[in-house]
């Protein structure tokens, strides 16, 4: 598995500040929310995964590029 690089890293630590509202619409994980499920941005990791706190309590991560999501403006 390629790592991703530093700067790939912090380009999406710019793309999803901590904060940032993201709306998710499919994920294939069956601890996943539901679609349309609203989540705030916590962290984004060193493996370029966005650590999201959902609005039903669950802490799942996202994975762009893999999981369907979108920003909600505030």
């Amino acid at each position: 598995m390629k790592l991703p690089s530093r700067e790939q890293v912090e380009a999406l630590r710019r793309e999803y500040p901590v904060g940032t509202l993201v709306e998710l619409i499919h994920m294939d994980d069956v601890a996943a929310p539901p679609p349309g499920t609203i989540g705030e941005v916590v962290y984004v990791d060193d493996m370029c995964q966005l650590g999201v706190r959902w609005s039903n309590g669950s802490g799942l991560s996202l994975i762009p590029g893999v999981d369907s999501f979108r920003r909600v403006e505030k």
